[in-house]
């Protein structure tokens, strides 16, 4: 074969996995289904002029120096700390929640009882799940986690995934940790950046190599199959590596049953005005069908004169149908089981 290896998905793994290959004197053919690069981190500027991600917001955060500096080889990069925040009961409060959510929705008297509660519980602590917080022995420190479950958690979980939260993997209920200070910010890490100028820069570099070629618009499972043990590609026999980065059961026809995936619409709007939102990216847990809304002209910062652009993001069902996006496995305990047959399946072959 011309090719010494296949990529599926020019997204951020597949993109810098054919750059090591490349680099490393093989070559890489990467295909494509949808008719850009940068999966679901593509950006582009709209006829707003705004520099908007069509696919959800991205920011790029690590601890890890070696990873910046990899990045960095690409691309130039403007620091950028991200803050988020929810509406509850009208009310906006920064996310992970911190101590100013205690003072935002408790009486002053109270709201101090249950902040000297959690020093004590937690004395050397940053940060707990709603969870931990759920179970704990203190009547105060348990009425603030459920009035967050109540209002926040259980809401956008149940629009989010569609099922009850009862169903869900509590690894979900475990991403955004609770503050015990009055810190603010979405991560903590200490590289937190975004592009000087686009992702497109960045992915458009990373594949400007000679050894690689970009298939787009095309879909890699009209040329290649697997059976018994071996991989085809275009009806021939392929020796070379094989790098799948779509969704495992469509790889294998979804021969055990399809994996439930969530999927998300999202409403593009632009006003008026030059804020929209408190903060980039607000959760509404309590709104009717949606969950959250990116205001794009605070992500990156666009100064575009007296208006603002953003995106309501409305979950739903993947069907694999029209423009769905498998955006979201549904990790529940008989999905993983369901994974692990594909994941079985997907070990037999060595390359």
């Amino acid at each position: 074969m011309e090719y010494d290896v296949i990529v599926v998905g020019a997204g951020l793994s597949g993109a810098v996995i054919a750059r090591k290959f490349a680099e490393s004197g093989e070559k890489v053919l990467i295909i494509e289904r949808r008719n850009h690069i940068g999966g679901n981190m593509y950006d582009y500027v709209n006829e707003d002029g705004v520099l908007v991600h069509k696919y959800g917001p991205h920011t790029f955060h690590t601890k890890k120096k070696e990873l910046f500096d990899y990045m960095a080889r690409f691309c130039e990069w403007d620091e950028y700390k991200l803050t988020c925040g929810a509406v509850i009961d009208g009310k906006y409060t920064p996310t992970p929640f911190n101590f100013q959510t205690v003072d935002d929705f408790f009486e002053k008297e109270k709201a101090e009882r249950i902040k000297k509660a959690i020093k004590e519980a937690y004395p050397n602590q940053e940060f707990a799940t709603v969870l931990e917080l759920l179970n704990h022995s203190n009547d105060l420190i348990r009425e603030y986690a459920q009035f967050l479950f109540d209002k926040d958690y259980s809401l956008y979980t149940a629009k989010q995934w569609g099922i009850s939260p009862k169903e869900i993997d509590k690894s979900v209920l475990q991403r955004v940790p609770i503050r015990f200070n009055y810190d603010v910010g979405y991560f903590d890490d200490e590289y937190q950046f975004m592009p000087k100028k686009s992702y497109m820069t960045f992915f458009e570099n990373v594949l400007n190599h000679e050894n690689i070629i970009v298939k787009l618009g095309q879909d890699a499972l009209d040329y290649v199959s697997l059976n018994d043990e071996k991989i085809y590609y275009d009806g021939n026999e392929y020796m070379g590596i094989l790098v799948y980065t779509g969704a495992i059961d469509e790889l294998f026809g979804c021969k055990y049953g399809k994996l439930p995936y969530r999927s998300l619409r999202f409403e593009w709007k632009a006003e008026g005005k030059k804020s929209f939102q408190n903060a980039p990216v607000v959760a509404y847990p309590a709104a009717e069908g949606y969950t959250r809304i990116t205001e794009y002209t605070k992500l990156p910062v666009q100064d575009v004169g007296n208006k603002t652009v953003y995106a309501v993001e409305y979950p739903l069902q993947y069907d694999g149908t029209g423009d769905s996006e498998p955006y979201y496995p549904v990790l529940t305990e008989e999905s993983l089981q369901l994974y692990n047959k594909y994941r079985c399946e997907a070990d037999r072959y060595s390359n």
